[in-house]
C-alpha cells in the first residue's frame, strides 16, 4: 500500500512585477555568479534559523520590499556588526542591489528573491531584532486593498518571528494607505505605535538613507509619513 504524501504549503497568490526591462550584461553575470552565494533557499521541512546565514552575527534585520536596495546597502554597511536579510521578488531591483553589494564588498547581506510570505513562516521564532516595510505598494483601488503587505495574517507573521521588544519601521506616501495600516497595527495586540508627538512621523528616520519610491514622492510634492511600532513584550 503506497505512503502518503508530505502536505506541500500551497504557494500563496502573487501580485506585482517579477521583472522590468532586460537586464545590462553585467547584472545579468551577478544574477547568474553573485546571487546564488548570497540567496537564501530555505528547506521547507526544517524551520530556517537567520543566524545561521552568517558566521558571525548576534542580530539580523529583515526589509521585506526592498526595492532597488538604496536603503537595505545603506544600512548594512553602517551596521557592519548586524546581518540583513532583505527580501524583493522584483528582479531588476535584486540585480541593482547586487551591483552595490560588489562595488562596496558587502558581506552581511542575504536576498530572497521571492515572496516574503513563504520565508516569513519558515523562519524560526522570535529571531529578528528589527523590520522594515518601507514605501511598499499601496495598492490605491479599493478592489486591491486586500493586496496591501500590512494586514492580520502577515502583523502574525512577523510578530511570530520578531523578538519582543524589537523594532517595525514603515513608512508610506500614501494616505489611504497609512490609515488602512495603523488600523491593522491598532487592533493587533502584539505591536504598540512608538510615537511621542508629530516629529515622529513627520521626519525620516535619523539613520535611514531615502529609498528611489520616498525620493520621487518627495519630487512629486508627497508628503511621506514614518512610523515605528514595537513588538510588545509579554508580561
Amino acid at each position: 500500500m503506497a505512503k502518503n504524501k508530505a502536505t506541500i504549503p500551497e504557494k500563496p497568490q502573487f501580485y506585482g512585477r517579477r521583472k522590468g526591462h532586460p537586464l545590462r550584461p553585467h547584472r545579468q553575470q551577478l544574477m547568474n555568479e553573485l546571487l546564488p552565494k548570497l540567496v537564501i533557499s530555505p528547506d521547507s521541512s526544517e524551520p530556517l534559523d537567520p543566524l545561521t546565514l552568517f558566521e558571525d552575527k548576534s542580530d539580523i534585520w529583515l526589509e521585506i520590499g526592498f526595492g532597488a536596495g538604496e536603503h537595505l546597502a545603506a544600512q548594512a554597511a553602517a551596521n557592519p556588526a548586524i546581518g540583513f536579510i532583505g527580501c524583493e521578488p522584483y528582479i531588476n531591483g535584486v540585480a541593482t542591489l547586487l551591483s552595490v553589494i560588489e562595488r562596496e564588498e558587502l558581506s552581511n547581506i542575504r536576498l530572497y528573491s521571492d515572496d516574503a510570505r513563504m520565508l516569513l513562516d519558515q523562519i524560526t521564532p522570535a529571531s529578528i531584532s528589527k523590520v522594515f516595510v518601507l514605501f511598499s505598494d499601496p495598492w490605491p483601488k479599493t478592489r486591491h486593498h486586500r493586496r496591501r503587505f500590512i494586514n492580520p495574517e502577515n502583523l502574525d507573521a512577523l510578530a511570530r518571528i520578531m523578538k519582543e521588544g524589537a523594532e517595525f519601521r514603515f513608512a508610506t506616501d500614501d494616505m489611504s494607505f497609512l490609515r488602512w495600516s495603523l488600523n491593522e497595527f491598532y487592533h493587533h495586540p502584539d505591536f504598540n505605535w512608538l510615537a511621542e508627538g508629530p516629529d515622529n512621523w513627520r521626519l525620516r528616520y535619523a539613520d535611514a538613507a531615502p529609498t528611489r519610491y520616498e525620493t520621487k514622492a518627495l519630487k512629486q510634492g508627497k508628503k511621506c509619513v514614518y512610523l515605528t511600532f514595537q513588538r510588545q513584550v509579554r508580561k
